[in-house]
């Protein structure tokens, strides 16, 4: 097995990042993945004292497709976010005066009836990942997608499915379509990394959207039940030991 590639999404519900290499730390997700987002109103957030909510606070892509046409990405200190909407380009400071900004710019792109005025909402160290209800274990961990499954989801539903729909982290290739779901309890190395698999992943409705269209195709939580009998694809690995991981990187079993 090996790793194909690696991405981070510093704005919960908004594109990813590919990333190059990442360090990864024992107890920590990747660096900056879901470190911001964007809430629908709804939410009173502390940075000072940072609580998980569930996803369906925030502007996300499960219930607003329309963000998915967007392409986002992080520019150097101090941290501002370019935001791509077709030959349109804007720019916002990461601030508070720049993040008032930012959620008026999303709502927006909802254009959708939202329960209060959206805010964006940082706390240094925590991550908005749909798991950080469960644990804070959870909640930095990193998420692991097969390719090889999603190919046989492909192949059985007879269209193209870019594994981006399903927003992980580490995508890897080289084990059997579905075997991954039998990993939890399973320990697995990159190099001097060590991840301990610990959860499979409930697919939401964020996968129907086509992340090049901003169309929601078809229904893949239904389609992957009807398929396997379960609503599962993909997993997450919480961080044992640390070290730097790159595509291309072997991937093993330590058991």
């Amino acid at each position: 097995m090996h790793i194909d590639s690696l991405f981070r999404y510093p704005v919960k519900g908004l594109s990813p990042e590919p990333m190059a290499e990442v360090a990864l730390e024992a107890g920590f997700g990747f660096p900056l993945d879901r470190a911001y987002a964007v809430t629908d109103g709804s939410l009173r957030f502390d940075p000072s004292d940072p609580k998980p909510a569930p996803k369906t606070q925030f502007l996300m892509l499960a219930k607003y497709e329309s963000l998915a046409r967007l392409r986002s990405r992080m520019l150097p200190a101090p941290e501002r976010l370019e935001v791509r909407d077709g030959d349109a380009v804007d720019t916002f400071a990461l601030d508070d005066a720049g993040g008032d900004a930012l959620a008026r710019y999303l709502a927006g792109v909802v254009n959708a009836p939202l329960p209060g005025q959206p805010v964006l909402v940082h706390a240094p160290g925590h991550q908005f990942t749909d798991v950080s209800v469960h644990s804070v274990a959870l909640m930095r961990s990193i998420s692991l997608i097969n390719l090889d499954t999603v190919a046989d989801l492909s192949s059985h539903l007879a269209m193209a499915l870019d594994p981006i729909r399903f927003r992980a982290n580490l995508y890897f290739s080289g084990a059997p379509a579905w075997s991954e779901l039998d990993w939890v309890g399973r320990r697995l190395a990159v190099g001097d990394v060590v991840l301990k698999v610990v959860r499979r992943t409930r697919r939401c409705a964020a996968t129907s959207v086509d992340p090049a269209t901003a169309v929601r195709d078809v229904n893949l939580p239904i389609a992957i039940r009807d398929y396997q009998g379960h609503g599962d694809l993909g997993v997450y690995a919480e961080v044992e030991a640390g070290g730097r991981v790159m595509p291309g990187d072997a991937l093993a079993f330590l058991d």
